[in-house]
């Protein structure tokens, strides 16, 4: 990021004063005076105080001194800055090139203004390796902001201040500590160090809180005499500060400039805050400095290359000592000093000890080294496990020390596991010297291994590293070997890797003989009876083969010695402890001062290299020692320091290995690189699979990648980008990131796997968890097959990856982003869309519809207990693969970061770590604890019982006082290892066999191990335990142990079922997609409604697709549920603009979330905004339409048929009849026998409706007495009765076998209490109608057995696709789930039989799944039709007694052709309405200087009709408004009008004088405007509906011309600044970007707008890229600016004075998640309330605030149903109000 000054000239102009000198206030600090800062709210005030001053750089003096601003002038300055966001770049170099080129461009054409700043911004990688980057750069670099401390401090002078000379300390972002005494003690230890880490927010934007590292201290107390310097972090999203900037930056500045010896070393000790929080980048000036000066140094802080803080003039302190190295006692302090100060240079600060003796040196010098953090632990299995999770986290290595002995063997399972997942780590050995090798001597053995070469044992031993077998590894080698023939045979030790090697034969004077190998070398020394090592350092030794000279003629004969035949060699070579398993291995010597000390530290800048570079992996020192261990003092010999002088005068490492960047970008034209990208530019069916990816980096860079290739990716549980979580409330898949979560579930069906096949999949990383992904890529052979992998290691299993290349993903994504443009095959994506859409659906209900606490549902759950700056760690066996295929990635993201919806990247990848080098279950909480310190996070981490037990030594490590953040430990206990349930062993072995053998069953106590350690331990049974627990662990961040209970046989049964209903969904999903073009819907009929008589009011909803077909959709409120017909109408009008033209996604007739998505992706609309029955009747017709157009019935297209279902259209439906209580018990029993002989088989009665519950009773006793018990007899009370009342009915109706009862109570919460006492079957009705969304969540409650049925009422809970849910809920429970009408016409209840008999084919398909016994026919609720005199429908729906059942029955096939060739019954349509009219028309209005002509458009001109006038904000039409006009339109009278400057408005000027003045538009001048416009337009008064800006001038009107207006809808408005400071800074800030806007024109000035705050959550929203486009229909562009400064909220008279006046009533809408207007409105209101005018409509306060849900800005574009439902109850109140007044 990098801000520029706009300047023309070398002196400001205006907006700013002449600039004034300011003398720099000096604060000291006399001796023992508490450092403790003030309280933050006591530094806030003091801001006038602030001892900083302001250089501007760009605006110099003629010699070239800087000038100082006052801080007043200098934040007008700052407040003219305006920000521009340039698109992505893959890495920091890239965005910065990106800045350079827009800020030539910007230099190329400069803006109109005089001055003020801009800013360019653009996202990269949020990784370590941008910081570090920006931590190295020179101040020439223009790379701000920047920190340094000065030493000079004789004669402080501007100029030094304005980074025209050297500085002392440097860094942009480090959070470095300075700490030291100015104690007069000798004693007191002077150190610096980096800050540990904490996350609050004050130091994310300005560095760590001031505490002591050593303690923890939460309280932030200090030490009496500390001081402390803290160079403040840069703001910094989602990485790991590092360590990077300290070793490279500031500690070789230190030592360069003699810093730490200097007796009057500068320190300055600073304290960061801001106001309110609010981001140090966005707003510099709000950062205050309280800098109390303690040393003598100078501060200066660079926000650009012109503009500076500073402090100077400071105390001096104490000074500093440094011991040198020369003060060493023995050399074995000396040895181990060097190294542990080397490995703080290489970066390596997290060092691991194990206790002992042997390793002593290393262990004091490593705890003793300021710079170093030490863990330790008894079990070194555990620590070395830890210190992998250390390099996962940090990804550097963690330095593990060990003594001798087994001690060292012990790490074995870690180093393996290191260097399988090329996991860098660094192994300090302590040994026994040689003299006590082979000797006896205690806990000495072989480290490295003495591996015999000869004598009695084998005669060669070969150690293979994927090489060679023959000696040909040699080359062709010709050198001759002189004197061979007296030489006799000798072995012959292959070793190195892809070195030259070089043999010395001693004893025989051959010259030396090289050939290429393929391993690290050493030199060995051959003689006649043996190998002896004289210098080793390499990774293994490979014996390829030995042979005696006689075998090669070069040699000449062999001489018979029988060395060949191993007779007589019993020599032995020293090999590596850990083999093959270690990328490089060095034995040192025992400490002595004979061999230069340099030695020690290039072989750590070897190791260290060796480790890191790829592949990386483990690096193995081993380090005897002779005594003495401790500090005893005994002379050594200075000389050995020979050479050291320049590296003790630095912090930099001896040896700097530079590895020279080779990017793939400037080669892929040649070579295989061009058949890479050719294959991929030639993808029609491409897939990218992303695996394990380590750094953010690489996840960046896939990201862009998937951006750019458009094709489907499959997102291993490794790569962070499984459990995303999404910035928007709806987790759906951005038009351009396409994930495929469940392919691994799609799989399961056959179909798929061979449709699904891709011609071309590219691999981002190696590993993937999946085995029937990894069986589909079988599959695939020969197809192409790209793996991008950094590592050159082999990762093919299968052996059928075709193009290998070693790069990381961020190399290849920079090729292919420059050279391939590929294309795909949209049908393909879409289907695979579809299936993936399906089968998370289904995964998600199962899980959710299971009300025991699974294992899948402790994976699918986790993400949403986590925050986006969380990590997972995920443990092997069963975790880590539920994780992969049942993680969710729904959850809504917590971390604000509008630059990834910039992107156009709507989701947030969490880390995610496991130990998959071995897949090993050894280790795994160890290495979770040291992932959690590495990567400092929030980690949760998920194991099984068995891998917990199998590491519970690693509970000790939870309780070391490292710096990390609390764990959540979560262990599912299933009583031993369930994995092997889940595998075909299981169903072929003797359940004895795999109890003991396999499963390792176990009854340890988790709780009691928990105990032992004093670590947290909770154990949870429900899924509300599980989520309580995860919630407070995350809001406490102790460390804390969650127990989840399991049975293994259960989850192995669920798991069972879940593939079972996946693969199911997978197969009825293929048979039923489509696509096809919607159109408009061009009928909207409404029933009239005669109060003398009993009519069914509603809708007839009729959509046209684009081939023609028509279908129908009942929209029928039911008048005592929270819809009216007017809300209702209002909907249905806005629906029809919206949905003409739109595309009807594949899976709508799934009925599996589609629905929902569609509504949000397609229309732009919050699901949940949709009135219940509104969208029953959009359901309706877009599935009818879809029917028709297959020339299928409903059900086919709900329901495929199979080769066994051909009959299904010709089922019949039962039938429940419905009776009201009315009359006396026999006439009402008299009536139920009719219903009985006619052939119903089921009957409902209600009741409730007498006055005691008890005369119900009676009525159905006598019922059942009059039926018999063969009929089905249902009650429904509809929550008429209190609890007492229905436990009175409940008992007397005990006896009388009601099938149920539905909602026998009023109060929802008692329904199970009821069960229980009465024990009467219940069913639920009103209950879930409340619901409206998270139905599962809510039904979990009425699980109980009492509970016997759901009755379902579609139009109620919101169509179709929500009843489809309900009712799985209730078939997987058991229960009923009964359909039920609401009155509807025989248009509905057709729909309804045919949905009725979908659900009884879904039912036997759970029952099959299930191995259940299929459930007996219900009898729906559809029995309403008989109480219509007249339909709809000219033929009537046919619901008749079967001839062959006798039932009363609807039949499937009728209802089918009735929805096919629906007709109107014209007795019973009132009229036919199409889309409203938009009339457009222009007025002049004429004022005294000139005249305007605005642009109007109208719907609705019923004279009759209120008028309401709709003000748009700025860069907005009269156009965004059509929408809600035409919702609006039947009601009133609406007109939009473009304001000055905007949309088809002009300025006509007066006698054709152009070149006149432009006038201005101010409020006042634009409100006159306004009112001579609606002098034109009505003569009465009107409503003035605003938003924004448009809102400020409705605001206005409403309170200055209220003699027009008589109310007011203010939409985010404000009534101004009351501030005067506060106005002048917002003026000069919109005429800078008026200025910008006229400089570089309106496209531009667009992409600039929408970057602010302000729209974060507009741009979340699925149309945002056509509203933008939309704000490009302008005629006058220059009248747009102006009007942007004319209209300036800066030059807005306050209006908040006036608010008190405010008579006439106002409606003040947000969006929930606009804060900021909000407040504002909330203020408004108690302004108003002040005053006398404040009154009443229709009893409630003439004022009031509607929040809108899900949105942010601009309310009535992101969810405008509610603003329009919010808009016409205002209006309602009015006209109520004003009818009152008249009658009165």
């Amino acid at each position: 990021m990098e801000a520029h000054p706009i300047t023309s000239h070398p002196t400001p102009l205006s907006p700013f004063p002449p600039l004034r000198r300011r003398r720099t206030i000096t604060i000291r600090t006399p001796p023992g005076l508490s450092l403790t800062p003030p309280p933050h709210f006591a530094l806030l005030r003091r801001r006038r105080t602030a001892n900083y001053g302001v250089i501007r750089g760009a605006l110099p003096n003629r010699d070239s001194t800087p000038v100082i601003l006052e801080a007043e002038d200098a934040e007008l300055l700052l407040a003219t800055c305006i920000t521009r966001t340039l698109p992505p770049a893959l890495t920091l170099e890239h965005g910065l090139d990106k800045i350079k080129e827009a800020v030539e461009d910007l230099k190329l054409n400069p803006l109109c203004c005089t001055s003020g700043m801009y800013r360019f911004q653009v996202a990269v990688s949020p990784g370590a390796k941008a910081l570090n980057w920006f931590c190295c750069q020179p101040e020439s670099s223009r790379v701000f902001p920047q920190f340094f401390l000065s030493k000079e401090s004789d004669n402080p002078t501007r100029k030094m201040l304005s980074l025209n000379r050297t500085r002392g300390v440097f860094g942009i972002g480090a959070a470095l500590k300075f700490k030291g005494f100015y104690s007069c003690a000798s004693t007191d230890v002077n150190l610096f160090q980096r800050c540990p880490s904490n996350d609050s927010a004050l130091s994310m934007r300005y560095g760590y809180a001031i505490f002591d590292s050593e303690t923890m201290s939460s309280s932030k107390e200090y030490e009496t005499g500390s001081f402390h310097l803290f160079i403040p972090q840069t703001r910094h999203h989602m990485a790991p500060i590092t360590e990077e900037c300290h070793n490279k930056c500031v500690a070789p500045v230190l030592r360069k400039f003699n810093m730490v010896e200097d007796k009057n070393a500068q320190m300055v000790y600073a304290t960061a805050l801001s106001q309110g929080g609010r981001d140090f980048l966005g707003d510099p000036m709000e950062l205050l400095f309280n800098l109390k000066c303690l040393s003598g140094a100078n501060l200066c802080i660079n926000y650009s290359g012109s503009l500076s803080l500073f402090q100077y003039e400071l105390d001096h302190v104490g000074e500093i000592t440094y011991l040198s190295v020369q003060d060493y006692a023995n050399i074995n302090t000396l040895w181990a000093s060097l190294i542990i100060e080397e490995c703080s240079r290489l970066g390596l600060t997290y060092f691991c000890v194990a206790p002992g003796s042997r390793s002593s040196p290393l262990a004091i010098a490593a705890s003793s080294h300021p710079l170093t953090t030490c863990i330790a632990c008894f079990d070194e299995r555990s620590l070395a496990f830890h210190a992998i999770g250390y390099a996962r986290g940090s990804h550097k290595p963690a330095v593990v020390i060990t003594s001798s002995g087994t001690a060292v063997s012990n790490l074995l399972p870690a180093v393996v596991e290191a260097s399988q997942d090329f996991v860098p780590l660094l192994l300090l050995t302590a040994d026994r010297p040689p003299e006590l090798q082979d000797a006896g001597a205690n806990q000495a053995i072989n480290q490295p291994l003495n591996v015999p070469v000869g004598g009695g044992g084998p005669p060669w031993v070969a150690f293979t590293n994927g090489l060679h077998s023959s000696y040909s590894a040699m080359g062709s080698s010709s050198t001759k070997f002189p004197g061979a023939v007296s030489s006799g045979c000798f072995p012959l030790m292959v070793l190195g890797w892809l070195e030259l090697c070089q043999l010395k034969l001693d004893a025989h004077g051959f010259e030396a003989v090289k050939y290429q190998t393929y391993i690290r070398v050493g030199t060995i020394l051959l003689a006649k009876h043996g190998a002896v090592l004289v210098g080793w350092s390499w990774v293994s030794i490979i014996v390829l083969e030995a042979r005696c000279v006689g075998d090669w003629p070069e040699m000449g004969a062999c001489n018979g010695c029988g060395m060949c035949r191993g007779e007589g060699f019993g020599a032995s070579v020293k090999v590596n402890h850990f083999g093959p398993f270690v990328r490089y291995f060095f034995g040192l010597p025992a400490p002595t001062d004979n061999i230069p000390a340099r030695m020690v530290l290039t072989t750590l800048d070897s190791a260290v290299h060796w480790a890191t570079s790829s592949p990386s992996g483990p690096a193995h020192i081993n380090c005897p020692f002779r005594e003495p261990l401790e500090n005893s003092p005994r002379k050594w010999m200075r000389n050995c320091l020979e050479g050291l002088d320049f590296w003790m005068s630095s912090a930099a490492p001896f040896t700097s290995y530079v590895q020279v960047q080779h990017s793939l970008a400037c080669c892929y034209t040649h070579g295989h690189m061009t058949e890479v990208i050719r294959v991929i530019q030639g993808a029609k069916r491409g897939l990218l699979l992303i695996g394990a990816i380590r750094t953010e980096d690489d996840i960046w860079a896939a990201l862009l990648l998937a951006k750019h290739l458009q094709w489907p990716i499959v997102a291993d549980i490794l790569s962070g980008l499984r459990l995303r979580k999404y910035m928007t409330s709806f987790s759906t898949n951005a038009e351009n990131l396409l994930f495929v979560d469940h392919l691994d579930h799609l799989l399961l069906s056959s179909v798929v796997r061979e449709w699904a096949l891709p011609d071309v999949v590219v691999q981002i990383g190696s590993r993937i968890t999946s085995k029937r992904i990894s069986e589909m890529l079988e599959d695939c052979f020969p197809r192409s097959y790209v793996m991008v992998e950094k590592h050159p290691s082999r990762h093919d299993p299968s052996h059928i990856v075709t193009h290998r290349i070693q790069s990381s993903a961020t190399e290849f994504t920079g090729c292919l982003l420059k050279a391939c443009k590929p294309r795909m095959s949209r049908n393909w994506i879409g289907f695979l869309r579809a299936l993936d859409m399906m089968v998370a659906w289904e995964i998600s209900c199962l899980i959710g519809l299971d009300n025991s606490l699974t294992e899948p549902y402790v994976a699918h759950a986790i993400p949403e207990a986590l925050n986006c700056g969380s990590s997972i760690f995920i443990g092997n066996s069963m975790p880590i693969r539920d994780a992969n295929m049942y993680g969710s990635n729904w959850a809504r993201c917590t971390h604000d970061i509008p630059a990834m919806l910039t992107l156009g990247l709507s989701c947030h990848w969490i880390q995610v770590a496991g130990n998959r080098g071995a897949s090993g279950i050894d280790g795994l909480l160890s290495t979770a604890i040291g992932f959690s310190v590495g990567c400092n996070k929030q980690v949760l981490c998920l194991m099984g019982d068995v891998s917990f037990l199998h590491d519970t030594n690693g509970l000790a490590l939870l309780k070391q006082r490292v710096p990390r953040k609390g764990m959540t430990i979560l262990v599912i206990n299933n009583h031993g290892g369930a994995i092997f349930s889940l595998l075909p062993v299981a169903d072929k072995t003797d359940q004895s066999i795999l109890s003991q053998y396999f499963y390792t069953s176990h009854d340890v106590s988790i709780h009691q191990l928990c105990m032992a350690h004093g670590v947290k331990h909770v154990k949870v049974l429900t899924k509300m335990e599980l989520q309580d627990a995860l919630r407070i662990s995350q809001q406490e961040e102790v460390d804390c142990v969650v127990e989840v209970e399991s049975c293994m046989d259960a989850n192995a049964t669920f798991h069972s079922s879940l593939r079972k209903f996946a693969c199911q969904t997978v197969e009825k999903s293929m048979s039923i997609l489509s696509r096809v073009q919607l159109c408009a819907a061009p009928t909207s009929a409404p029933v009239n409604y005669d109060a003398t008589a009993l009519y069914r009011e509603g809708f007839i909803l009729s959509v046209c697709l684009e081939d023609g077909s028509l279908g129908f959709g009942e929209v029928a409120p039911l008048q005592f549920e929270e819809e009216s017909l007017l809300d209702v109408e209002h909907q249905l009008c806005f629906l029809i603009h919206l949905i003409e033209g739109a595309n009807i996604s594949f899976p709508l007739p799934l009925l599996k979330g589609s629905f929902s998505y569609w509504i949000w992706n397609s229309l732009g609309l919050v699901p949940a905004s949709i009135l219940p029955s509104v969208r029953c009747g959009l359901e309706m017709a877009i599935l009818n339409a879809l029917a028709a157009a297959h020339d299928s019935s409903l059900l086919d297209l709900l329901h495929a048929r199979t080769s066994n279902e051909e009959g299904v259209s010709e089922r019949n439906v039962k039938i429940c009849a419905l009776l009201d209580s009315k009359g006396t018990p026999a006439e009402v029993a008299y009536i139920a026998s009719g219903l009985v002989d006619e052939g119903f088989t089921a009957i409902k009665l209600k009741v409730g409706r007498r006055a005691d519950p008890t005369e119900d009773a009676a009525v159905i006793k006598e019922i059942r007495k009059k039926i018999g018990h063969q009929i089905e007899l249902r009650a429904d009370a509809n929550r008429k009765w209190a609890y007492k009342e229905a436990i009175r009915f409940g008992n007397h109706v005990k006896d009388c076998g009601l099938q149920y009862i539905e909602e026998p109570v009023s109060d929802g919460d008692d329904i199970i209490k009821f069960c229980e006492e009465t024990g009467l079957p219940v069913a639920i009705d009103e209950t879930i109608d409340n619901f409206q969304e998270n139905f599962l969540e809510m039904l979990a409650k009425f699980t109980h057995a009492g509970v016997v049925a759901v009755v379902i009422k579609p139009s109620v809970v919101g169509g179709f696709e929500n009843a489809a849910l309900i009712a799985r809920w209730a078939q997987q429970h058991g229960k009923m789930a009964v359909v039920s009408a609401a009155f509807e016409s025989g248009l509905g209840l057709s729909a309804y039989i045919q949905f009725s008999c979908y659900l009884g084919l879904q039912s036997a398909d759970v029952c099959k799944v299930m191995n259940k016994e299929p459930a007996l026919s219900i009898a729906h609720g559809l029995g309403t039709y008989r109480w219509f005199k007249e339909d709809v429908t000219a033929e009537p729906l046919s619901i008749h007694r079967n001839p062959y059942s006798g039932f009363m029955e609807a039949s499937v096939a009728d209802a089918g052709r009735l929805l096919r060739n629906f007709e109107f019954n014209d007795n019973c349509i009132i009229r036919s309405n199409i889309r409203a009219q938009v009339f457009n028309y222009q007025l002049v209005v004429e004022l005294e200087d000139f005249a305007i002509s605005i642009n109007v458009q109208e719907i609705g001109q019923n004279p009759d009709n209120d008028v309401l006038v709709f003000l748009h904000g700025f860069l907005g039409t009269g156009e965004d408004w059509v929408p809600m006009m035409e919702a609006i339109s039947g009601s009133a009278r609406c007109v939009a009008i473009d304001l000055p400057g905007h949309g088809g408005s002009k300025m006509q000027y007066q006698n054709g004088n152009e070149s006149a003045q432009d006038p201005t538009f101010s409020v006042e001048v634009v409100a006159e405007i306004l009112c001579k416009s609606l002098h034109l337009i009505t003569p009465r008064k009107v409503t003035m509906i605003g938003y924004s800006m448009g809102a400020r001038i409705a605001l206005y009107m409403a309170l200055r011309c209220s003699d027009k207006v008589e109310g007011a809808v203010i939409i985010s408005g404000s009534p101004g600044l009351k501030d005067d400071v506060a106005r002048k800074i917002r003026r000069i800030k919109d005429d800078f970007l008026a200025c910008s806007f006229v400089s570089h024109g309106l496209e531009h000035f667009i992409q600039m707008w929408y970057t602010g705050d302000l729209w974060n959550s507009l741009r979340g929203h699925p149309r945002f890229k056509q509203i933008a486009a939309s704000r490009l229909k302008h005629d006058d562009v220059h009248a747009l600016a102006k009007s942007l400064s004319d209209l300036s909220v800066g030059r807005q008279p306050s209006l908040w004075e006036d608010l008190k006046h405010c008579t006439i009533p106002i409606l003040f809408i947000v969006g929930e998640r606009d804060e900021k207007f909000l407040r504002i409105a909330q203020e408004m209101c108690s302004q108003i309330s002040r005053g006398p005018g404040s009154g009443k409509i229709s009893g409630r306060d003439a004022y009031e605030i509607a929040k809108v849900p899900n949105c942010g800005h601009a309310a009535h574009l992101e969810n405008p149903l509610p603003v329009i439902s919010a808009v016409t109850r205002f209006l309602t109140r009015m006209k109520d109000h004003h009818a009152n007044q008249k009658s009165f």
